[in-house]
């Protein structure tokens, strides 16, 4: 299936972001998003499986965030949330690096986060999953371990914006096309990483993905 290497060209991956209650109470927003929060990553950004995370020069607090990752079948534009699911194509497991310092910054003038959220390698993602594979991808454990420590451990269903929703609302902004990415929100426990460190996440236990912190030189 082509799909398995959606990394290779994939135009765009589309971030969601505060869509689980947790994160938004530990990130200290007053209230849940009224309507998803979207950014976009550069595919440049994308990390296979195994491969190294860049810590970047100048940033002193890159954050893990774990996702899951919806991956594009096939092309549509105002998809309707009834038609949603026949635009999947299948899933992933993959973590929104955030140089959350970067970002800070950029909220504190009202700058985009560009640089934030799409610096190299600041899109990790694990194997490609077809759709059919998974029953439910609503009710799954998404998890992610820093040096074998358990950071975040949470669950698709206690997504705010849930997937049908997404995709129609995204693709009435963005054409949708195959390889896309969506990344539909972390749960709570994000936290920091720094050069030496191992971030392990899953999709409950029917994929994961292994990625080494390096200082990028």
């Amino acid at each position: 299936m082509r799909l398995i290497n959606f990394v290779e060209f994939s135009r765009k991956i589309v971030g969601v972001g505060r869509n689980y209650l947790a994160h938004v109470k530990e990130m200290k927003y007053a209230n849940k998003p009224e309507s998803p929060i979207i950014f976009l990553k550069p595919p440049s950004s994308f990390a296979i499986n195994g491969s190294s995370i860049k810590y970047p020069k100048g940033c002193s607090n890159l954050q893990h965030e774990v996702e899951l990752a919806i991956v594009i079948g096939s092309r549509g534009s105002d998809i309707t949330e009834n038609t949603a699911w026949d635009h999947v194509g299948g899933y992933t497991i993959a973590l929104d690096m955030t140089a959350r310092d970067w970002q800070s910054e950029a909220k504190e003038k009202g700058l985009p986060w560009s640089r934030a959220k799409g610096s190299d390698t600041f899109c990790p993602v694990g194997n490609f999953i077809p759709k059919e594979k998974i029953a439910d991808i609503e009710n799954q454990q998404i998890w992610c371990k820093v040096n074998g420590q358990m950071r975040q451990d949470g669950n698709t269903k206690d997504m705010i914006f849930k997937i049908p929703f997404l995709i129609s609302h995204i693709s009435s902004f963005f054409t949708l096309e195959p390889g896309d990415v969506i990344l539909t929100g972390s749960p709570g426990g994000t936290g920091s990483v720094k050069p030496g460190d191992t971030i392990e996440i899953g999709l409950s236990d029917l994929v994961k993905a292994s990625f080494p912190i390096i200082a990028k030189q």
